[in-house]
């Protein structure tokens, strides 16, 4: 199955990359214009790749719905897609058919955009049994609209040098790594304290304390906003906990001191300079791309010390649109169990589906790179452990600037975490007007 998860989106709302601004044709059509044969055209516009005409998804749709033609454009990048979507909304004018929307907008689209997108929720063949209720609600409005229907998800877990692992006295079968940390952070912390004592010479135990402090607030319930969408990131005594954990590994010395998606942390893997990296599924292709075909059977997954959640993303379809109905149908079609089970096969995102899980391309997935490792188990109980996380309309600027103006300070700098802290609530509340 290796090539089926060579495909991934990464997190492409902070990887530094060249804007480009890509058409890919889909389903053997180009961009504008309409069909010659007088066919329905639906337009899909997304961000990175979603894998969609890789994974055959859009030649499978208009084999059963001759009447419709598919055409895509994709925008490299989210921080560049998403204030275009924004503008498009507004002013009713210059949207696909089908739009999609990263997981860490989704909150702002449904709070200020729901008027002028159609309720999917009600769209033929969308069973709200069939997603995550984590997810589902992530894109439903307060009077039970559901805007946007979940594509993927990034449920979490650790993954491993099982090569350094074994050189530090650790253990390195998957179940016992797991159980190092098992159900808390700071037993992820302790680990590393261990890994070391004892580590092998140029080696750190974590990449980066910056991730760290991500894969933590990803698990929890109340973070950034309280429920009547009031910002609370300072007060929230689960983000200054998390805070600590991720500062606590900087200043034990334990991280490789990287920033991650850059194109050192990206030589690190080649290098194998660190034992452990938080990730979600789709960094797994991520993993593989960076480390190589040397590392193959090297790095494993072990499950993370809580359930959290990092990416995905949901697909709205724009009232202004020619054709709402057909284009809610299609929608509902590539969100379906078997569609994600099919996407996840092929290109390796994980599907927030839930009745996609029981499937055998989900469920008896493993990844022959990392050791065979039983992913779909692994990511399965991962994403049925997510808490409803309450997400609001300017997570991006909070998690981006406690990550990359604060801990980035700390871990790279030396600042001491409550400086590194007060730089980030500086930075923060001046992009809020707090």
């Amino acid at each position: 199955m290796r090539a089926l998860f060579r495909g991934f989106r990464g997190r492409a709302l902070l990887v530094a990359a060249v804007v480009a601004l890509t058409a890919a044709p889909a389903a053997g059509c180009g961009r504008g214009g309409g069909d010659p044969a007088g066919r329905t055209v639906l337009t899909v516009g997304l961000f990175g790749s979603f894998g969609y005409e890789e994974a055959g998804l859009y030649d499978a749709y208009t084999r059963l719905h001759p009447d419709v033609v598919i055409r895509q454009t994709s925008i490299q990048r989210n921080e560049n897609y998403y204030p275009q979507l924004l503008t498009h909304l507004v002013s009713d004018s210059g949207l696909a058919d089908v739009q999609a929307v990263e997981a860490i907008n989704i909150a702002e689209v449904t709070a200020t955009q729901a008027d002028r997108l159609e309720d999917l929720g009600r769209a033929p063949g969308v069973r709200r049994a069939d997603f995550l209720p984590w997810k589902w609600r992530q894109a439903t409005t307060r009077d039970g609209r559901t805007v946007g229907l979940g594509t993927d998800i990034g449920p979490q877990a650790v993954c491993y040098r099982k090569d350094l692992f074994a050189r530090a006295g650790l253990p390195t079968d998957r179940d016992a790594v797991g159980r190092l940390w098992a159900g808390d952070w700071r037993r992820y912390l302790e680990t590393g304290k261990r890994y070391r004592d004892r580590a092998p010479a140029g080696t750190s135990f974590v990449d980066s304390a910056s991730g760290v402090l991500s894969a933590i607030t990803g698990g929890s319930a109340r973070r950034y906003y309280d429920e009547d969408g009031t910002v609370v990131y300072k007060s929230n005594p689960a983000v200054r906990e998390a805070w600590d954990i991720a500062a606590a590994f900087a200043t034990e010395g334990l991280t490789a001191r990287l920033q991650q998606f850059t194109p050192s942390w990206d030589q690190a893997y080649a290098n194998g300079t660190f034992a452990t990296v938080s990730c979600p599924a789709w960094m797994l292709g991520y993993i593989e791309d960076k480390a190589g075909p040397a590392a193959e059977d090297v790095w494993d997954v072990a499950a993370a010390p809580r359930p959290a959640n990092w990416g995905g993303s949901f697909l709205v379809v724009p009232k202004s649109g020619r054709h709402r109905a057909e284009a809610a149908r299609l929608a509902a079609w590539l969100t379906a169990p078997a569609q994600q089970a099919r996407l996840f096969e092929r290109r390796g995102s994980f599907p927030s589906a839930s009745a996609a899980h029981a499937l055998p391309a989900v469920a008896g997935a493993r990844h022959p790179y990392f050791g065979d490792a039983p992913i779909g188990r692994i990511f399965t109980r991962a994403a049925r452990g997510v808490p409803v996380t309450i997400l609001g309309p300017k997570d991006l600027v909070i998690a981006q600037n406690l990550a990359d103006v604060g801990m980035l300070q700390v871990d790279q700098r030396g600042r001491r975490p409550e400086d590194g802290w007060d730089a980030a609530v500086r930075t923060i509340d001046n992009a809020l007007d707090l």
